[in-house]
């Protein structure tokens, strides 16, 4: 099932001004960064719903390529393993690419730091068990930090460890990743673009507990 979802920012919106407050900064790639229990508990997030994996593909328009890969895992807490990645928050914890305390606010903020006039996201939604959804995050901290350019590499090769994934095909670009996934049973797939008034509603309906 794929439904078409746009998105336009018009003026600051309430959104912008909570990323610009939160201090959206970009990161050195494959950097190593640790950081401490205290504050990775202290961020914890319960999403709720079904345990689930999100694939988020970042398109250009005009190549019609991916070029940037991340995975949002939805366990006993909600992370985002974005690898070789530039987004951060200093409200939000890291380990090595992997993002803690990812709320709707979050996830939110990821959204709309990719989605622009010249890129759009993909983002697709399978519900797993929740052992997958813990040993993908098991994984996804053990493979960072990431190196710049490897963000499907390493986001293929977890995936392909996991059971029922085996079919995932390992590969450097992000949007034969995207179509690899789009195979499994049960996906669900929405696409953010830049030119709806209602960026905000669109942006945290993908994140509703399934």
């Amino acid at each position: 099932m794929i439904v078409r979802i746009a998105a336009r920012v018009s003026g600051l919106s309430w959104l912008v001004v909570v990323v610009m407050a939160a201090g959206l900064l970009l990161s050195g790639c494959g950097q190593r960064i640790w950081a401490s229990d205290a504050e990775i508990a202290a961020a914890r997030y319960v999403h709720g719903g079904e345990p689930e994996l999100t694939l988020v593909t970042i398109m250009h328009y005009g190549a019609n390529r991916g070029d940037h890969t991340a995975l949002f895992i939805n366990g006993v807490e909600r992370v985002v393993f974005d690898p070789a990645g530039s987004w951060f928050l200093d409200t939000i914890p890291e380990r090595n690419d992997v993002h803690f305390g990812m709320t709707p606010a979050a996830g939110a903020s990821f959204f709309i730091s990719h989605v622009r006039p010249s890129h759009y996201a993909v983002v697709q939604r399978l519900v797993v068990t929740p052992e997958v959804a813990e040993q993908a995050k098991a994984l996804a901290l053990q493979a960072g930090p990431v190196p710049p350019a490897r963000c499907a590499a390493a986001t293929s090769r977890i995936l392909r460890q996991l059971p029922g994934f085996e079919q995932i095909r390992t590969t450097f670009f992000p949007h034969a990743l995207m179509r690899s996934f789009a195979q499994l049973p049960g996906v669900q797939t929405y696409e953010l673009h830049h030119d709806d008034p209602d960026i905000q509603a669109k942006m945290l309906r993908v994140q509703r507990p399934l």
